[in-house]
């Protein structure tokens, strides 16, 4: 996976600054199943409140379940299986919305669900691996098709690969792949004691 440059105000750990969603999968290289329990060990170990661990991921490998993986890319939107569709593991994100210890609303499994995934993001890119987190699917259709509990958010579909070589990718394809990355100025979304006072 090629490096984009990121403008920090201070220094990063590297596999935070060389993480980024490519889009350009290279349909001819798997992903080793020991690598793919490497990301889920990651997305594992990720800290959540109660420790209650509200993540559930449903992998897809095309190489060792084509169904399980068809029926994880018909979920997608036509815009994302336009490029999805080169990515050899498909991974189902969902949050457990209720406790186990008391069957209480539990409101953080969304945002422990993220920590979680973000866990298996930056792992992935240790690995020269892309991930692609998508939300442009269908819950409904991924609920019906995996039988998932109606206790159960389906948060993301997750591509996963390797990045095609530069030469194979297509003009189109790297016009987009080798866009600049940017985010908004760190004053304008992190506060600094009150809100709206911006942090220097």
């Amino acid at each position: 996976m090629f490096k984009k440059k990121i403008d920090t105000q201070e220094k990063m750990v590297e596999l935070i600054t060389n993480r980024w969603s490519g889009r350009a999968f290279d349909e001819k290289k798997p992903v080793a199943h020991q690598h793919i329990i490497s990301l889920l060990e990651a997305a594992r170990w990720a800290p959540s409140c109660f420790g209650e661990e509200p993540w559930r991921y449903i992998v897809c490998d095309k190489t060792s379940n084509e169904a399980a993986w068809g029926k994880a890319f018909s979920c997608l939107v036509e815009g994302n299986q336009s490029w999805a569709a080169n990515a050899p593991v498909l991974i189902l994100a969902l949050a457990n919305t209720v406790f186990s210890h008391n069957k209480e609303l539990n409101r953080w499994s969304q945002y422990d669900t993220g920590a979680a995934s973000m866990s298996l993001c930056v792992q992935a890119t240790s690995l020269d691996l892309m991930v692609h987190q998508m939300g442009g699917f269908s819950a409904e259709k991924a609920a019906e098709l995996f039988s998932i509990p109606d206790q159960f958010t389906s948060m993301a579909i997750m591509a996963v690969g390797y990045q095609l070589p530069e030469d194979e990718i297509t003009a189109e394809m790297m016009e987009r792949e080798s866009s600049e990355r940017q985010r908004n100025p760190l004053a304008e979304q992190f506060f600094d004691g009150e809100w709206g006072r911006p942090i220097r």
